[in-house]
């Protein structure tokens, strides 16, 4: 419908146009010098019209003529640039299915007409690695580098985990201490700097780094404060296997208040200075940290320092009686306080009582020691049983109350053996006797 109006209107345009020049043709002359030419008007404005119209296809056949080479250079570069994306995509799918050296091949053969050679270059470095050639991955490394210099994070990140995959460690520690100089606040830097000083071994510098994990959140919470624990127990250690007799206090006292208030800490810090005999020390520890918040192990340690004022000692455990009545390991530790004030008896009550409450084979193996001591053998065995038979997981077996081997031999004067007993439970019998001896 639009094609029939527009022919229709441009015929009405004609024949308006052939009546006005039928009506009047006008007359033009042209003339230079001697020369001189003469036409109707409607003449020469078809004439300018054909000229025009020729003049018009004429610039565009040469235009066109002239782009033909940037055209066919066009046409060549994305063909290229087809090829590559295809290699490059290959490339990727061998990487995929390990084949190292196919993917090494097909990621840098047209990896300079690629869209991003900068990917190409990444990809074969890991292809190389995986070859154990460390030249050609660094190589690939730098040519990413040159490709794209503003993804200097992008080639050192990759850089860094190739060489951590490699247990380059000195290498790596260059490379991530550079890019946190150029991306200080990269999480992904951060996190990999912190496995590799955990992997070193070097605790100061991952305490120092502390602060900037939490600000960044570089791990989860959890995550953190199993690390925040483990720094500062490796420092402990370190400290107390220094040969300056002040390191562990000093190192102990540069502990946030909150890590010292944590118990598993306190037991190692009161180990440790336990073995370099202050135990003085390590009772006003652990009765400090004990005052702030109850605790069963630290309880249990404390009753096995060997304080300068054992009655004291005594005495602040006999405080927390009072509000842990029931408590076995308070009764066990004060049970060992006794032993060590010489009160036996009322060590003995301590000690029974902890078993009343919860039996455990420490208790009973220590009243054990004490009623042997105190001449009562049978009632020490009975309790050394009973420890044996807990500490162990397997019970110990049921045996009649006599064997009869005596009876047997006598029965059977010519035999030196048993006929009903073979050799190896004469050997646990022998050694039962010599227990009981």
């Amino acid at each position: 419908m639009k094609t029939l109006l527009t022919a229709l209107l441009v015929l009405a345009v004609s024949v308006l146009l052939a009546l006005a020049v039928k009506s009047d043709n006008g007359y033009v002359l042209i003339a230079y010098r001697q020369w001189s030419i003469e036409g109707s008007l409607a003449f020469f404005l078809i004439l300018n019209l054909l000229v025009f119209t020729a003049l018009y296809f004429l610039i565009r056949l040469l235009t066109r003529l002239w782009s033909i080479p940037k055209q066919l250079h066009g046409w060549q570069d994305q063909r290229s640039q087809e090829r590559a994306r295809r290699e490059f995509n290959q490339g990727l799918v061998q990487l995929s299915e390990g084949h190292w050296q196919s993917a090494e091949k097909f990621l840098i053969k047209h990896a300079d007409r690629a869209d991003s050679p900068l990917l190409n270059y990444l990809a074969a470095a890991r292809s190389a690695q995986q070859q154990g050639a460390h030249d050609r991955r660094d190589h690939y490394l730098h040519l990413a580098h040159k490709s794209m210099p503003t993804a200097d994070v992008a080639v050192g990140l990759t850089q860094a985990e190739l060489q951590l995959e490699q247990a380059q460690l000195e290498q790596a520690l260059a490379t991530l201490r550079h890019l946190r100089r150029i991306a200080p606040r990269h999480t992904h830097v951060l996190k990999l700097l912190k496995e590799l000083y955990e992997r070193v071994g070097d605790w100061h510098e991952l305490s120092a780094m502390l602060p900037e994990l939490k600000k960044r959140r570089v791990v989860s919470e959890s995550e953190l404060q199993e690390l925040e624990l483990r720094i500062y127990s490796k420092l402990l250690q370190s400290a107390a296997s220094s040969s300056d007799g002040e390191a562990l206090r000093t190192t102990w006292k540069g502990f946030p208040q909150a890590v010292r208030q944590i118990h598993s800490m306190v037991i190692s810090y009161a180990n440790y200075l336990k073995e370099r005999n202050a135990d003085d020390e390590v009772a006003l520890l652990l009765r400090r940290a004990i005052e702030s918040k109850w605790s069963d192990r630290l309880v249990e340690l404390y009753g096995r320092v060997g304080a300068t004022d054992a009655a004291g000692q005594l005495t602040q455990a006999e405080k927390w009686l009072q509000d842990q009545p029931r408590n076995a390991t308070l009764l066990m530790a004060l049970g060992r306080l006794c032993l060590r004030n010489r009160l036996w008896g009322k060590a003995r009550s301590y000690l029974e009582a902890s078993i009343g409450v919860q039996p455990s084979a420490a208790a009973y193996r220590e009243l054990g020691v004490l009623l042997e001591k105190m001449g009562e053998p049978k009632q020490a065995m009975t309790n050394f049983r009973a420890a044996l038979e807990l500490s162990s997981d397997t019970p110990l077996p049921e045996l009649p109350a006599s064997l009869g081997a005596q009876n047997q031999l006598e029965s059977n004067p010519k035999d030196s053996t048993p006929t009903d007993i073979n050799p190896p439970l004469l050997e646990v019998v022998g050694r039962e006797q010599k227990l009981t001896s």
